[in-house]
């Protein structure tokens, strides 16, 4: 794979389209009825579109854009929806942007750029109606058309969002061409998503990559490794339950992130 020149001299606007999309998992326990029900209204609450709005608003100050439309939705019996368009920066100011293979910044940092497009979310909160499994899953979408990449944004996301487990999705389309008409279908080394992650992210998770270069199509996956089994009981902890209990429910918990972060349904082991 060629590496792409470090500035180039368009002809024109930069037409690649790049698009980071990805869903965001959070396993949890709920014992009961009652529990698995407050559990929805606890998640509905606590990622309603007003808060969903706020996060992915921090996540167009980091990046630098100018909001020019939002629209934002709570649904009945649960979930949200939020997309903002957004606009370009200034020529000039874009030509500072950095385009090194590197991870963006945290919540409380701010740097990079982003040119005209929009960002989205949508919410998905479920349980089990038997075994006590919820999940939660965020689907998210950051989508560029111009110089810069939306990978910058995706280290503020992962960590605005309880993740257990993640699978990212990144795709340059389309081309542009330099000021002697050649083609060129993307504009950034990149060789894996995990680049743009911080080291104790990447320490953090089990991960794996299926990349097709030639493509310009990157696919990362990311399962949480260790876990306290606290955090993940809604309404009880590991001091109500015997040690019997503490182990069905942890290998549940560890099935269903598996199933997710594998894409299938395991077998049975009984």
């Amino acid at each position: 794979m060629n590496k792409p020149f470090d500035k180039l001299k368009l002809h024109g606007f930069n037409n690649l389209t790049k698009s980071l999309s990805f869903s965001i998992y959070d396993i949890c326990y709920a014992k009961t009825e009652q529990q698995r029900k407050e559990y929805i209204e606890y998640i509905d609450e606590q990622y309603s579109a007003d808060r969903l709005t706020d996060i992915l608003g921090e996540v167009v100050d980091i990046i630098g854009a100018n909001i020019l439309n939002v629209a934002r939705q709570d649904y009945e019996p649960q979930g949200a929806s939020v997309t903002i368009l957004v606009s370009e920066e200034p020529v000039e100011e874009q030509q500072n942007y950095d385009a090194d293979e590197a991870p963006g910044p945290l919540p409380d940092s701010v740097v990079a750029h982003l040119d005209k497009s929009h960002i989205c979310v949508h919410t998905y909160p479920e349980a089990h109606p038997d075994d006590g499994i919820c999940t939660f899953r965020a689907d998210i979408e950051v989508s560029t058309c111009g110089i810069i990449s939306p990978l910058k944004a995706l280290n503020f996301l992962i960590h605005s969002l309880e993740s257990d487990v993640v699978t990212i999705d990144y795709r340059v389309r389309g081309f542009t061409r330099d000021i002697n008409g050649v083609k060129h279908y993307i504009d950034h080394a990149i060789s894996s998503i995990q680049n743009f992650m911080t080291e104790d992210t990447k320490e953090a998770y089990q991960m794996m990559d299926v990349n097709v270069y030639q493509e310009n199509l990157f696919h990362t996956k990311m399962m949480l490794k260790e876990t306290d089994l606290n955090t993940y009981l809604f309404g009880l902890s590991t001091a109500d339950l015997s040690e019997g209990e503490e182990d069905e429910i942890r290998s549940k918990l560890t099935r269903e992130m598996q199933e997710i972060f594998y894409g299938r349904n395991l077998p049975d082991t009984e």
